[in-house]
């Protein structure tokens, strides 16, 4: 039995409260060891429903695929953003995600009048919002932005992957495996990875 889909239930009732561009937005990577932590933020088309949206994490990755295809072509609108590793370093990757989650807002155009937002609400962002609790497993929005940002970032760590093979992160997508961490003890940090994460010391080697 498949995994209960995320539903339309909040979107629902904030458009008949007058709100019509609904924005979920989620992030993800952000308990990997490389690469970037990754938001994307959708609006649903009302009009042109999306069977199947549930948690990216709950899907196969040929689902996620598939209804990747679907969100680009039946979303209103949909926007991406991104922070680097060296930029996580820098502000923390709670910043980082906070940053990507905004960022992935503000780049909505027209901008959404209201917007769902996976686990705890976001700073400084000047639209009305609303924290969801397991957003993604929830609420459609949310869930559809968990996808674009799932498939785009294992997308880079594919490229990342083509350009250094000796971490596999085509495999594991940066996280803390058995494989990455033999990988680093043999070849210590790649410029993907984050070095303030544990189990990096100040030198790129395993702490």
């Amino acid at each position: 039995m498949p995994p209960p889909t995320a539903r339309r239930t909040i979107e629902n009732a904030l458009r008949r409260r007058g709100y019509s561009r609904v924005a979920g937005v989620d992030e993800v990577g952000r308990g990997c060891l490389a690469g970037p932590v990754v938001a994307a933020a959708v609006v649903l088309d009302p009009e042109r429903p999306i069977r199947g949206l549930r948690d990216s994490k709950l899907l196969t990755p040929a689902g996620r695929e598939r209804l990747y295809g679907e969100i680009v072509q039946c979303a209103a609108d949909w926007s991406l953003d991104a922070v680097e590793a060296d930029a996580i370093d820098r502000i923390n990757i709670h910043n980082a995600a906070l940053l990507a989650m905004r960022g992935a807002v503000t780049r909505l155009s027209p901008p959404p009048d209201f917007v769902l937002v996976d686990g705890f609400p976001l700073p400084e962002l000047r639209v009305p919002q609303r924290a969801v609790v397991k957003g993604d497993r929830a609420c459609a929005a949310i869930a559809a932005a968990s996808i674009i940002a799932k498939v785009t970032r294992d997308r880079q760590m594919r490229r990342l992957h083509a350009e250094d093979p000796r971490f596999g992160f085509d495999r594991h997508k940066g996280y803390a495996t058995p494989q990455h961490l033999a990988a680093i003890e043999r070849y210590g940090a790649a410029p993907a990875h984050r070095r303030s994460f544990r189990p990096f010391s100040s030198s790129g080697r395993m702490a």
